[in-house]
């Protein structure tokens, strides 16, 4: 942590960037004027002695002009434009002054300079990109590139999928999508070194902390919450808490930098391709063994009642052999894969 942080201040000044545009381009009219009319009065006092209090006023005057008309530019440094939602720091002679936040048309001091580290930074989010290709790829708009201007919209910062082993040591690929603001420019540029490449790598850092708290999927024994209980708490089924302490884990993280974390999401999450294949056969398996569990749950309780009608009509009397022969056959035809082909017996039970 810094020693000293920067306040942020917010510059009061007037939006007074059209009358000075107007007058700085009646004051090149005026200049050019009078250096044309300076340069024909001379033409025309010529070589004369007599006329020298004239002489040393035209030219003068022409002097003052050429050097309006030369240096003039200047102060057209000066102006500024805002659109909503747009900040700029200034800096005079490396001293901190201010920030515009206000939208408008401004005139400051000339020799002021805009600050934004992180001008040129391309990250996978929005307001750096105008066009996705197909393949994913994203092109840069050129003039965010030359803007030195900090937007104070709210952005969405899609990093790259991650592979991380969560608590259980299984690698999970994990992304995700952050929702974000910056609400103190001065923290922004003058506490970090580049604010995007700094919320990009605190977000992969927060993000790794917090999947190895979790497993994949709900584990016997894991503690999730830190209570020394062990809860069901896991990446697939709690993706919602998850992506509340990732946001809040993000938000401790990049406080210094005046950036604010509105959201986090899950966007992605996966076995590693290296495990991919051989935990779909488990979960393949889980679910044949719950199936079939149920299945005999439903059969035993079939056979259970059958048996408890005939006894209750007495519609047939069977011995322990026979009802053991016909609790086999039941379960046979209940709990197989294929539908049963019966066999019709004519003769005697017996």
């Amino acid at each position: 942590m810094l020693e000293k942080n920067v306040e942020e201040k917010i510059m009061q000044t007037k939006k007074n960037g059209l009358p000075v545009l107007l007058g700085l381009l009646l004051m090149y009219a005026v200049a050019i004027l009078g250096a044309v009319i300076s340069g024909v009065t001379l033409d025309h006092l010529g070589g004369s002695s007599s006329h020298l209090p004239l002489k040393i006023f035209f030219t003068l005057t022409m002097v003052l002009c050429m050097l309006v008309i030369a240096l003039g530019w200047i102060l057209f440094c000066g102006l500024k434009v805002l659109r909503p939602q747009e900040a700029l720091v200034l800096t005079l002679f490396g001293n901190y002054i201010g920030t515009l936040k206000d939208d408008g048309f401004y005139f400051v001091n000339p020799f002021c300079s805009s600050v934004n580290p992180a001008s040129h930074t391309k990250l996978s989010q929005s307001g750096d990109v105008n066009n996705v290709n197909g393949a994913g790829a994203a092109v840069a708009t050129t003039q965010e590139a030359s803007s030195r201007k900090i937007s104070l919209k709210i952005m969405t910062l899609n990093n790259s999928r991650q592979k991380i082993n969560d608590c259980l040591g299984n690698p999970v690929e994990i992304g995700i999508a952050v929702t974000w603001r910056i609400v103190n420019t001065a923290k922004a540029v003058f506490n970090v070194d580049n604010y995007k490449e700094f919320l990009s790598l605190q977000c992969d850092s927060a993000l790794r902390n917090i999947v190895r708290i979790y497993p994949y999927d709900v584990a016997q024994g894991v503690d999730t919450t830190g209570d020394g209980v062990a809860d069901e708490g896991s990446l697939r089924g709690s993706s919602e808490i998850v992506a509340a302490r990732i946001r809040d884990e993000i938000q401790n993280r990049v406080q210094e930098a005046g950036i604010e974390i509105i959201e986090a999401r899950i966007t992605y999450l996966a076995y590693a391709p290296e495990i991919a294949a051989v935990m779909l056969q488990r979960q393949q398996a889980s679910a044949i063994i719950d199936a079939r569990k149920m299945i005999v749950d439903g059969a035993v309780g079939m056979v259970e009642m059958a048996l408890e009608r005939l006894n209750e009509h007495h519609t047939v009397e069977l011995d322990e052999e026979r009802k053991a022969a016909m609790v086999s056959n039941l379960l046979v035809v209940l709990c197989g894969n294929h539908d049963a082909q019966p066999v019709v017996n004519s003769g005697s039970l017996y």
